[in-house]
């Protein structure tokens, strides 16, 4: 059975500098670029999730606007379709990317599951095309869309791996209660030099 790379929202606006920017991004994006270059033949397909949200509203409730952000269901302003914060971080080596996934068109998204390809392919329907029975999860942010796409992940019947070097959160505790959560999910704990063991 194949095995499939999750890159989850590694983008400008969820890196240092960004609107949303996490401790830890950048060296995320480039850890995942050595991960791709070192191993490249552990994985099947690689699917990179981006928020692509819309610059028309509030996209469902999700960008607070006129009072301050919560920082858990309102944030700021991010991840504009079109704009520089939507991108792909420079480090990451997004020609190694089989599919690439726009989620939160309009409403709020977590998962990767939540979006499609430009193409309309939802991730689910890849994966089974695909024969993906394993799934490894890297990026951003663990307490929010990795862990999100991780517990879908588990939901749909994939063996799931985090690989715990290779994501940073928004708040250290609950990136810890995250991970805490995935584990207890089912999901293995591993850090990236161990993707190829067994």
């Amino acid at each position: 059975m194949a095995k499939a790379l999750f890159i989850i929202d590694v983008q400008n606006d969820f890196t240092e500098g960004g609107a949303l920017g996490v401790e830890g991004g950048a060296a995320v994006a480039r850890g995942i670029s050595t991960l791709l270059a070192e191993h490249p033949h552990t994985y099947d397909v690689v699917f990179a999730s981006r928020d692509w949200h819309s610059a028309e509203n509030d996209n469902g409730g999700h960008f607070a606007t006129g009072e301050a952000p919560d920082f858990i269901t309102t944030w700021p302003v991010h991840c504009v379709a079109g704009t520089n914060g939507a991108e792909y971080h420079d480090a990451l080596t997004a020609e190694a990317v089989t599919f690439h996934v726009r989620k939160g068109q309009g409403e709020p998204a977590y998962s990767i599951y939540e979006g499609t390809t430009e193409e309309g392919s939802t991730v689910h329907q890849l994966l089974d095309e695909h024969g993906v029975a394993e799934v490894d999860v890297a990026g951003l942010a663990t307490d929010y869309c990795v862990r999100a796409s991780a517990l879908d992940a588990i939901e749909h019947g994939r063996r799931v791996r985090i690989l715990t070097d290779l994501v940073a959160g928004v708040d250290p505790a609950s990136s810890q209660a995250a991970l805490a959560e995935l584990g207890h999910a089912g999901a293995e704990l591993i850090v990236s030099a161990s993707v190829d063991a067994e």
